[in-house]
């Protein structure tokens, strides 16, 4: 039911006597599960999750082709390089999706990239990780988008009518990506002995980075209840991470990889894995901006921007000049 919801200037939970009748009806469509559109009434505090979301949503994919990008011209044989600049380009068209996704909420993609580079918008944390041998493309594949398709099935169903229809293609691109990592990393496991040691130093690497991808432990976040309250998010950050690790694990015991957690043990009452929650003091440093590679991301975004100031001004130009098309009688 909709009893509560998470006032948009405070984090003090307002009960239905509190709310006007645009919030009651709002919130009345939420639970029967209707889609909100961009020219419907929401609550301010709604439209600005949705664009802390989706911006971050978009960037990081954006952000995230950098990694791969690193190992195109670098890739073992032609097909891996045909498989890679496909993946790379998919990247590329998801945050192109999302963007246009946010411009519904009336803010434009030059001002959600100009937050982010003035570092008010955020994009995922493990793009901040370096990729350093070839079955880390694998693992990121594999892991992270796996860890990525974990969350975006769910999105799906997200009240906002444009993210969820974004994330229906998306996640069908996704699950190509997760397979093209887990077939490269099958390679690597039934190969040599030196082959099979890069795969598992990726996999020591990429593990916890890749948990902390569902962000802060449910008790930590800031943003989930109020998000799970509009229904923007479906389940919890730690729902999805416990998820995941359940149906990792049998994955990595098929390519005879080791997790790097002591504590991973079957939880037979529970029916899931007990696990090793991430290093979170790393993650906050890491978001922060005190990752490995956080100054050369943004630093390669700001350039990318800036060396494409010409052509955007171009294009503008060029518009302004097209003549106006005479509307049909």
């Amino acid at each position: 039911m909709y009893a509560q919801v998470i006032d948009t200037g405070s984090d003090r939970v307002r009960a239905i006597g509190e709310m006007s009748e645009e919030e009651k009806t709002f919130m009345a469509r939420i639970e029967k599960g209707e889609k909100i559109e961009p020219k419907d009434w929401m609550p301010e505090g709604y439209r600005k999750t949705l664009i802390r979301q989706i911006g971050q949503h978009a960037h990081s994919e954006v952000v995230g082709q950098l990694p791969e990008g690193n190992w195109i011209t670098r890739a073992p044989t032609l097909e891996r390089k045909a498989i890679l600049l496909a993946k790379v380009q998919d990247e590329a068209g998801h945050g192109l999706y999302l963007y246009s996704a946010a411009e519904t909420l009336g803010i434009s993609r030059d001002e959600m990239t100009e937050l982010l580079h003035a570092g008010k918008m955020k994009y995922s944390s493990i793009f901040n990780y370096p990729t350093l041998n070839w079955a880390d493309i694998g693992a990121v594949g594999w892991l992270v988008d796996g860890a990525a398709i974990m969350n975006q099935v769910a999105l799906q169903r997200t009240s906002y009518g444009p993210y969820s229809r974004a994330m229906i293609r998306i996640c069908k691109e996704e699950s190509f990506h997760q397979r093209q990592g887990y077939d490269l990393l099958i390679k690597m496991c039934q190969g040599s002995p030196e082959q099979k040691a890069m795969a598992q130093d990726a996999m020591n690497r990429f593990w916890y980075p890749a948990l902390m991808m569902f962000g802060p432990s449910d008790k930590d976040s800031v943003h989930s209840e109020q998000s799970m309250a509009w229904k923007i998010k479906i389940n919890t950050n730690d729902e999805l991470r416990q998820k995941f690790v359940d149906q990792t694990v049998p994955q990595a015991e098929y390519l005879g990889l080791t997790i790097p957690d002591e504590n991973l043990v079957w939880n037979e009452e529970r029916g899931s894995y007990d696990f090793t929650q991430p290093d979170w003091n790393e993650f906050f440093d890491v978001i922060a901006g005190n990752g490995p590679c956080n100054k050369d991301r943004m630093a390669a975004r700001i350039n990318a921007w800036k060396d494409g100031e010409w052509f955007r001004e171009g294009l503008a130009a060029y518009a302004k000049k097209l003549p106006l098309r005479k509307q049909a009688v």
